[in-house]
């Protein structure tokens, strides 16, 4: 069997790092692109892979990408700018055109395999477990670009014979993650033996999953054929933010006293919510 080469966009992102990590370990031959190769080059997996750095806000109509990246057998497409300012018009004004261009370009040149990253905010204000086929709702800037870019890529990759897969993420943590996130700010609390940690009132109930296993998630989605169009990933296990926070803490043997009720709540977000994983587990359960 010959070696599967993927390109990842977004390659020195949160997830992109394990991604890339996640592939080498399945023996993939990794094409990796991202707009800093400064950045790339600090990675561990940068002397593994071929690096390319490629910048989506130039015109690359004239290019054919799917040759320029060395003629890939799958895309893994991580690349997004511009957050966590959701709301936004950016991503809608210049986003969307930009990541729709490259990614048709791709498909028009060649490519028959696609898996991209969407968002659990496609759902919109939806409360409880949510499913593939419910009805999007986008109710921010951000998920309604993201979800225009799926309805767009999924016409044209039904009218090329393209392999789409269309990920939806839900809740993240682990290494690399942004300095302003909920755990990175826990973390830097610890570190500093801070007698009390901020935070909202942590009734709200999230879907959460380690970076890791989301990396080994989208994986496990790229390399398989047999399970296309949107998948959650996710945990499907609903579990309130001041709970999680708790287990965190008790899993690192640290105390801290939570404050809770400083910070509001967010108003683009729904109170309670978490993913139905069933199509997720029918994927890695297959492999």
């Amino acid at each position: 069997m010959t070696m599967k080469h993927i390109l990842v966009t977004g390659a020195t992102g949160f997830i992109g790092n394990h991604v890339i990590k996640t592939l080498l370990e399945n023996n993939c031959r990794v094409t990796a692109t991202s707009v800093n190769e400064e950045k790339a080059s600090h990675a561990s997996w940068y002397p593994l892979v071929q690096y390319i750095p490629f910048d989506l806000k130039h015109d690359n109509d004239s290019i054919d990408l799917f040759r320029f990246f060395g003629e890939p057998d799958a895309v893994i497409h991580l690349a997004w700018e511009g957050l966590p300012n959701y709301k936004s018009a950016f991503h809608l004004e210049e986003n969307l055109p930009r990541h729709l261009a490259f990614l048709s370009n791709l498909i028009r040149h060649g490519l028959k395999d696609l898996t991209v990253t969407g968002t659990c905010f496609e759902y919109g204000m939806k409360e409880g477990c949510l499913s593939e086929d419910q009805v999007p709702e986008p109710a921010n800037p951000y998920a309604q670009a993201k979800d225009e870019l799926r309805r767009q890529l999924d016409m044209i990759c039904e009218k090329e014979g393209v392999q789409f897969k269309w990920v939806r993420l839900f809740y993240m943590y682990g290494e690399g993650q942004g300095p302003n996130s909920l755990i990175s700010q826990l973390d830097k609390a610890l570190a500093e033996n801070q007698p009390v940690f901020n935070m909202s009132g942590g009734e709200q109930v999230r879907d959460f999953l380690p970076v890791k296993d989301v990396a080994a998630n989208l994986v496990a989605i790229a390399l398989q054929k047999s399970v296309s169009g949107i998948i959650n990933c996710c945990s499907g296990k609903p579990v309130t933010v001041k709970s999680f926070v708790e287990n965190y803490l008790k899993e690192r043997h640290k105390q801290i006293t939570l404050n809770l009720g400083y910070y509001p709540y967010t108003d683009y977000e729904a109170m309670r919510f978490w993913g139905d994983n069933t199509k997720l587990k029918s994927i890695l359960h297959h492999d």
